[in-house]
């Protein structure tokens, strides 16, 4: 591990452990646990559940990243090099984001703000599909079905037509957030992923079938 080059990330995964370790004492026993569309708390419970939130987050995907390239049966993911290592540090960053929020609304017991997290996962998915050209072929990250993972040329055409979807959408979700309501924003951030999820899934079976065809 290069250290140095690894330590932001570090700093980033340990946020919201301090921020929670840091409240902890002033939290009451009982803390929200859920809330419904509406931005209303429809569930409680004990506050050392909290703890579960950077462990299941930012730790998690952090481990998970930093395993994925020396297990990965392909090598592709260390063929990426720094796009890697940048795309690891997005997605660490927005999991770490969306970490402290969520601690920082169950500490206040209410949601000031409700439309600061599409504000978060917008700019997290247009900075997803700004990186989704990039991906190598893996089993781990990107867009993985039985037509991206058989053949390199379809992976490839899918992850750059993704690309400029995801981040079309991601700017959809950050304009819709100025005009819409919390429950308005919910269905239209549900359209919105469904959408940029299944239509390259659609067009990478296109791809695939037509490729097979000249074949």
């Amino acid at each position: 591990m290069n250290l140095r080059k690894e330590f932001p990330l570090l700093i980033i995964v340990a946020l919201p452990f301090v921020y929670l370790g840091y409240v902890y004492g002033d939290l009451p026993e009982t803390v929200p646990t859920h809330w419904n569309i509406k931005g209303e708390i429809d569930n409680w419970g004990s506050k050392s559940i909290l703890w579960i939130i950077p462990f299941a987050t930012t730790l998690f995907a952090y481990i998970l990243l930093s395993i994925a390239p020396k297990i990965d049966p392909k090598g592709q993911i260390k063929q990426m090099g720094a796009k890697f290592y940048k795309l690891k540090f997005v997605l660490v960053l927005f999991l770490s984001a969306l970490a402290l929020y969520v601690l920082y609304v169950t500490q206040q017991q209410q949601m000031s703000s409700p439309q600061l997290i599409f504000v978060i996962i917008g700019v997290f998915i247009t900075a997803l599909g700004n990186y989704m050209p990039s991906v190598k072929p893996n089993y781990f990250i990107g867009l993985r079905s039985p037509w991206t993972l058989e053949s390199a040329s379809v992976w490839k055409k899918t992850h750059r037509f993704a690309g400029k979807l995801w981040v079309l959408g991601g700017i959809l979700i950050l304009v819709l957030t100025l005009f819409l309501t919390q429950q308005q924003n919910y269905v239209a951030f549900i359209s919105i992923i469904t959408t940029i999820t299944l239509i390259p899934l659609v067009y990478s079976y296109i791809l695939y079938k037509e490729e097979k065809e000249i074949a």
